[in-house]
């Protein structure tokens, strides 16, 4: 079915419009109790899934998403660290940094575990050392919900995933992955009772939350055309030095890796070869600039609105990749994808009891759960939203542990793709 409409600037007109009015509605008081009920960040999410799946957009032929992933996510990663609190991010203790390696381990594990229950319901779904054997598809899933996007192709190329599968397994990685973040940002709505149920001190992340709120209002001021101007240039400017940055390092580095696999078949180095990704320089680089940058007088800008143009940036990127969610086609084709979705929802279901379990252990704050696993699951692309759904002051701890996520994507994949083969052998 051809979609409505086709013209991309039609439908950023549209999102943007979309945006507009949820946020218009949520300020007025007569809708409050609904918008406690439903955040705002969920219906950015999902009228636009709702859009391409009843035809009106086309979320696969857009390219607005690959422009806000490349141009607005960096600069919104900028403005989002231009006043970060590093030594706050440090005294969240390592709690935070165990639930992300718990995420992880969650992944690892839950992909086996997945496979092996759904054979008992459809042995086909093993398959030996044959090119078509799920285990291959399934280990560019854990690559992309490990780390992202580069992690995922080079799962791709490592296990030899045949074209015509890998297609059916982005069905699994956007729908199953894209079905839990609703569920983070609910959950980041009632927080406090989530704590109270972990039995979770939150008082570290209270106090980053405080304190960067105190210094985002001792600095607050009307902006002026000068202001927003500046803003722009330090967004837009860094972005086009971290492409500049990830242009130059991806090449080097990619041949860097070719000669090495080339001399050492078996060296551990070509399971970093994610490394190799444009994508993933880009996010170091804006990271780093944002960084750096608020160890200057630059961070003052923050007063004048840098971390909200960040945040509307972000809304933006939530709302095309809400537009790549089709369940009308997932319903179509239901008979070829059902025991590859089975997989993924059992597998997701394994990650998050992993996550509660350790939670509950470790007593760690919901937002440690959240954060942590979308860290993993999304990347970049959305670690910050979730992290901002707790409060804008925390979208930079997101962000700096969903670059931790493209760093260990591959290594933790290759582990989940040879337990897969194991179990179909």
């Amino acid at each position: 079915m051809n979609a409505l409409i086709t013209n991309d600037a039609v439908v950023l007109g549209l999102l943007l419009a979309t945006l507009a009015l949820i946020f218009h509605f949520s300020s007025l008081p007569k809708f409050a109790g609904f918008f406690k009920i439903i955040p705002s960040l969920l219906l950015c999410y999902f009228l636009p899934a709702a859009y391409n799946s009843l035809g009106l957009i086309d979320g696969e032929s857009s390219n607005l998403y690959f422009v806000a992933s490349r141009y607005l996510l960096p600069a919104s990663l900028v403005l989002l660290c231009l006043s970060i609190d590093l030594k706050g991010i440090w005294n969240l203790g390592p709690k935070a940094l165990i639930m992300f390696f718990t995420a992880t381990f969650g992944i690892v594990i839950g992909g086996p575990l997945a496979l092996w229950a759904v054979s008992f319901i459809e042995p086909s779904v093993l398959g030996g050392d044959s090119p078509e054997a799920f285990w291959r598809g399934l280990s560019t899933v854990a690559g992309s919900w490990i780390g992202g996007g580069a992690n995922q192709a080079a799962l791709k190329e490592i296990s030899g995933t045949l074209d015509s599968q890998f297609s059916a397994m982005l069905i699994v990685d956007v729908f199953v992955a894209n079905l839990w973040m609703p569920f983070l940002l609910v959950g980041a709505g009632m927080s406090a009772i989530l704590d109270r149920k972990l039995k979770a001190d939150s008082s570290a992340v209270d106090e980053l939350k405080e304190k960067v709120e105190a210094f985002q209002l001792g600095i607050a001021r009307v902006p002026s055309f000068q202001d927003l101007m500046i803003i722009a240039g330090i967004a837009f400017g860094a972005v086009a030095v971290s492409h500049a940055l990830a242009d130059g390092l991806a090449p080097g580095f990619s041949a860097w890796f070719t000669r090495i696999k080339t001399a050492n078949p078996d060296s551990f180095v070509q399971y970093l070869s994610s490394l190799e990704g444009g994508f993933f320089w880009l996010v170091v680089a804006a990271t780093a600039i944002g960084i750096g940058l608020s160890f200057t007088k630059l961070r003052n800008y923050e007063g004048a609105g840098a971390s909200k143009t960040g945040s509307v940036f972000l809304y933006v990127l939530v709302a095309t990749i809400g537009m790549k969610m089709d369940v009308v086609e997932l319903y179509h084709n239901w008979d070829v994808y059902w025991s590859v979705i089975l997989i993924g929802l059992l597998w997701m279901l394994t990650h998050i009891i992993i996550l509660l379990t350790v939670a509950k252990i470790i007593k760690a704050p919901f937002f440690y759960v959240a954060v942590g696993s979308q860290a993993n699951i999304g990347g970049a692309a959305s670690a910050p939203i979730v992290a901002a759904a707790f409060s804008p002051a925390l979208a930079p701890v997101g962000v700096l542990l969903a670059v931790l996520g493209y760093a260990v994507g591959t290594v933790g994949a290759i582990v989940c793709m040879e337990l897969m083969h194991a179990i179909s052998m």
